[in-house]
C-alpha cells in the first residue's frame, strides 16, 4: 500500500490508553469507539466507512436508490 500512515484515534467516554489492535496502518484510518455495551472499530479504507469490518453505505447511496425505485 502507498497510502499515508494515520495516527490511531481511540474515542469515548472509557478509551483505554492503549488498544489491543495495533490501529495505524497504511492508507487505513481506523478509530475505535468505547460504547456502553463495548467497542466498535470504524475504519476509512479507500474512501469508503466500514464499521466492524461491515461497509457502510452513505446516505446519499440509499436516497439515490430509494429515488430510483419505482412506486408501485
Amino acid at each position: 500500500m502507498t497510502g499515508p500512515l494515520h495516527p490511531e484515534v481511540m474515542c469515548g467516554a472509557d478509551a483505554a490508553p492503549q488498544a489491543a489492535l495495533p490501529l495505524a496502518s497504511e492508507g487505513v484510518q481506523r478509530f475505535v469507539w468505547q460504547m456502553a455495551h463495548g467497542q466498535i472499530l470504524i475504519e476509512i479504507r479507500d474512501g469508503f466507512a466500514y464499521v466492524n469490518g461491515v461497509r457502510v453505505e452513505p446516505i446519499a447511496e440509499t436516497l439515490k436508490r430509494i429515488d430510483e425505485t419505482p412506486e408501485r
